[in-house]
């Protein structure tokens, strides 16, 4: 249970919320009760196995309280917000936003900055593990990343910043092929591909990047965003442009992190993968399990947050974001700063 801007959430499974007066009370099984003012909270969200009685939903609906329900992946299930509905107010101002050329580039540069920061971190993390040669390589790649982000806070348009994002993402898979260390069996990381990923590794980044997306649209969802109309991606039918903006900054440490430590670590195995008839590779049924599991596992692990001055867990990092970026385009915010690491 976790109270963040107003909203609170509820990922504890078998907990059950009842309206209690002018409080929410909340029972775990076996474990607490807790009770909230209701005055206090703006909205509620729930993931997964979480139940909510009858009169707390229709107290929530005459107050214009949203409720939310979340799939344990991140997935938007569905929302009520009772009579009063003010995402349109908010989806009209992305509407705006994304029409007025300066402040769509002016977002689309803190995404691409939160991409580029996160990617540098990672490679000096790795750098800190090697020595020699490789050592000297990886902060080299690091510091051309911290160049290609100081020219990407001057690009004079989404064609140049597209082009910088770009050039740094293949310096970073380049580093990443120094810090992955497949175990026997498994071919060593040579370079990015997909659509479709033709060995283990990219088929493991793969799967990640789609949890990813999930976890991101979600929120999006979640928040009252559209998630098909971005700033940085371009707007196509059927293409979640604004999740796959925000999205950026969490590549490196909600996928490619968690890829790192299933493979060097040796969790992932040969038998965790097979190749499809003309070439693609996947993950099996048990390598899709494990690695669903450690996602789960992962997305508990807590992350400082600079601009809450607190601890966030990874699963509420995209939500947290996703409010801010609603607050920025409601001009609430005078910038929209994307979540960094280190």
């Amino acid at each position: 249970m976790t109270e963040l801007l107003n909203t609170l959430y509820v990922q504890t499974q078998g907990a059950s919320l009842h309206l209690d007066h002018d409080s929410l009370k909340i029972i775990i099984p076996e474990t607490s009760k807790t009770r909230l003012p209701l005055r206090r909270l703006d909205g509620i969200v729930v993931y997964g196995h979480v139940s909510l009685s009858a009169e707390l939903l229709t107290r929530c609906a005459e107050d214009g309280r949203s409720v939310v329900w979340m799939s344990l992946s991140g997935r938007f299930l569905g929302r009520v917000d009772g009579p009063i509905r003010g995402n349109v107010l908010l989806r009209h101002a992305q509407h705006l936003s994304h029409s007025d050329t300066a402040l769509r580039l002016k977002i689309a540069r803190s995404c691409v900055a939160g991409k580029l920061q996160n990617s540098r971190q990672l490679l000096l993390r790795g750098a800190r593990d090697e020595s020699g040669p490789t050592q000297t390589f990886l902060r080299s790649l690091a510091h051309d990343i911290d160049d290609l982000l100081a020219r990407a806070g001057d690009a004079g348009d989404l064609d140049e910043l597209m082009g910088l994002e770009g050039h740094a993402a293949r310096l970073y898979f380049e580093g990443l092929t120094r810090i992955l260390r497949p175990p026997s069996g498994i071919a060593p990381f040579t370079n990015r591909t997909r659509r479709p990923p033709t060995d283990p590794v990219n088929a493991l980044l793969s799967f990640l990047y789609g949890l990813t997306r999930s976890l991101v649209h979600g929120a999006a969802e979640q928040v009252g965003l559209d998630p098909y109309l971005g700033f940085l991606h371009g707007m196509r039918p059927g293409k979640p442009a604004l999740a796959l903006d925000l999205m950026e900054e969490f590549r490196p440490i909600h996928a490619d992190r968690l890829a790192l430590n299933l493979l060097n670590r040796k969790r992932l195995r040969k038998e965790h993968f097979q190749t499809l008839p003309g070439g693609a590779v996947q993950l099996t049924e048990d390598g899709r399990r494990l690695v669903l599991a450690e996602w789960q596992g992962w997305k508990n692990k807590d992350w400082p947050h600079k601009l809450l001055g607190r601890k966030v867990s990874a699963s509420l990092l995209p939500v947290v974001q996703s409010r801010l970026l609603a607050r920025h385009i409601r001009g609430e915010l005078p910038a929209y700063v994307p979540w960094t690491v280190g």
